[in-house]
Formats: C-alpha cells, structure tokens, sequence
C-alpha cells in the first residue's frame, strides 16, 4: 500500500492519447482519484464526448509529418491508445508522438495498450509474457514495431514503460448483439479457435494499476484468464440475450462466406496466461468469467 500512496503522489496528472471508449471511462477513474486528465484525439466529434466526460481536450493527428502535441507531459501518467495506421510493417503514429518528449516534457511513465496479436498463431497453447512474439498479419506486425519502439525509448531515457497486450475487450456496447440478430454464421466449435476476453470495466482498473506500480520495464498479458472457443463465446452472448445461437460453417464454408479480416482473426489460436498480472499489479477482478461479466452487460 505503501508503495501505491508514493507512486500516486508522485504523478502530476494524466493524459491519455488516443481517448477513446475506454480512455473515457479510465479518465473519468482518474479524475475521481484527484488527477486532471487530457484526452488527445483526432477529431471534433471526438473531443465533445470527453468535454462531456470533464476531461481536458487537444485535438491532434498523429499522422501530421510535422505534428506538433501541445500537451504538458512532465510529471504525467501517460496513455498511448492509438491504433497504428493501416498499412505497412511500421507504426509511424509512435514514431511521432515519442518525437514530442523531451527532456523538457517527461512523463513519470507511459502506459501501451497493446494487444495479444502479436503473439501470432499459437494452436491453442496457454502463453505467458516470455512466449517470443510471432506476429502473421500486417496489423500485428506494426504492433510489435510499436513495442520495440517504446522499448528502446524506455533505454533512452530510463521512463517506466508499461506494455498492456491485451485480449478482446466486452462489456455493454462491446458485443455482437448485431452479428447474432443477422443470424450471421459463425465457424463450428470443431474448428473455432480459443478466444480471450477482459472486461471492458476490469480493463481500465487494470490500466491504473500499470501506471501506479510502475518501475522500469514491463509487459503483462491482459486477460481474464477464462479463455472458452470462439463458438461458446457466441452462444454464451446468445443465451444471455435470449437470441438464438448462430448458424455454424466447416473452414470450407467459412471461406466462402465470411470476410477475409475475419479469416484472418480466426486462424490464430491461443489461451492467454494472467497470472504475471495478477500476481505483480496485485489486480483483483470484477468479473473473472464470461458468463459473470455477460451478468453485468444487462442483456436480459
């Protein structure tokens, strides 16, 4: 506990680049803690819904060659949510952003919301954080290029870094309530790759977390630890929501019918690990299982 009082005393505020959904709902957890919080996003549109949220609010686009973030860094808990472009091996929106702090405008640590994609296709095996990344898809690959980015910024300038890679994220308004109304079809369970999900609400606990015990270098798998196939995801979302289970493909059929960024998705496999998390950022969560967290989502 001790350790956590320091550390909170220690941040001056919070920015969060690229606040989206859960950007909000983790700026609205800081600000309850006694914290300003900026939110960096791209657009107008954007930046109602956080004004709205009682955040601060800068508008930039990281995709700007000469982008300039007129943000006060120093001293902050600093967020980095932004998706990487859509084309290339690289992500050139890190790049940019890392090119705005300086010595001047340090932050107390930066916090990288990941994902587990970059682990590639795994069988279905259980992976913890020391499995070697294998990214197999272009958007993966970028974000592991993020990662190594932010791993040498971290040798640079001896900033605590935290990377989050985290699992599908569910919650109210994160499910496919509109797939399933569709009746859309779905791979068999045969065939069906492991999924792994978190709560969307045990997600930004979890981000505080990072900021908080942060201390030099870390990575940490995001996930409840409750991995179930694809398929049983959604019949469980089903069941909840008192529609109909989905129809079900062979691999052939899917081939056939489904879009090929959801082949894509469905070709890998894998069960994530949480116990580094659990263990080392000391989190307790709200909803360790699907069906408690499906309870939470109001669906009956």
């Amino acid at each position: 506990m001790h350790d956590i009082e320091y550390n909170l005393k220690c941040l001056e505020q919070v920015v969060i680049v690229g606040c989206g959904r859960v950007g909000c709902q983790l700026g609205k957890l800081w600000r309850d803690s006694g914290l300003d919080v900026t939110g960096v996003v791209r657009s107008r549109e954007k930046s109602g819904r956080l004004v709205e949220s009682g955040l601060h609010t800068v508008l930039a686009d990281l995709d700007e060659e000469q982008v300039v973030l007129d943000v006060p860094f120093q001293g902050a808990a600093v967020y980095y949510a932004v998706p990487p472009p859509d084309k290339g091996v690289e992500d050139t929106r890190i790049q940019r952003f890392l090119g705005n702090l300086d010595d001047k405008n340090r932050p107390a640590v930066l916090v990288y919301l990941g994902t587990t994609g970059v682990y590639g296709h795994c069988h279905g095996a259980w992976i913890t954080e020391d499995q070697v990344p294998n990214p197999q898809n272009l958007r993966s690959q970028r974000r592991l290029h993020a990662e190594n980015q932010l791993v040498d910024w971290h040798h640079k300038t001896g900033i605590p870094v935290v990377i989050l890679r985290i699992s599908g994220i569910y919650g109210p308004e994160r499910l496919p309530l509109m797939s399933l109304k569709r009746r859309q079809a779905i791979l068999n369970e045969a065939d069906s790759p492991f999924s792994n999900r978190i709560h969307a609400d045990d997600l930004v606990s979890i981000c505080q977390l990072a900021a908080i015990r942060a201390t030099s270098l870390h990575t940490y798998n995001i996930s409840d630890g409750s991995p179930c196939k694809m398929s049983t995801y959604y019949d469980l979302v089903a069941l909840s929501a008192g529609l109909e289970k989905p129809l079900t493909l062979s691999w052939q059929e899917a081939g056939i019918a489904l879009t090929p960024s959801m082949l894509e998705f469905l070709r890998e496999s894998r069960r994530i690990d949480n116990r580094r998390m659990l263990a080392e950022l000391g989190v307790v969560l709200k909803y360790p299982t699907l069906i408690q967290g499906l309870q939470q989502c109001g669906l009956n």
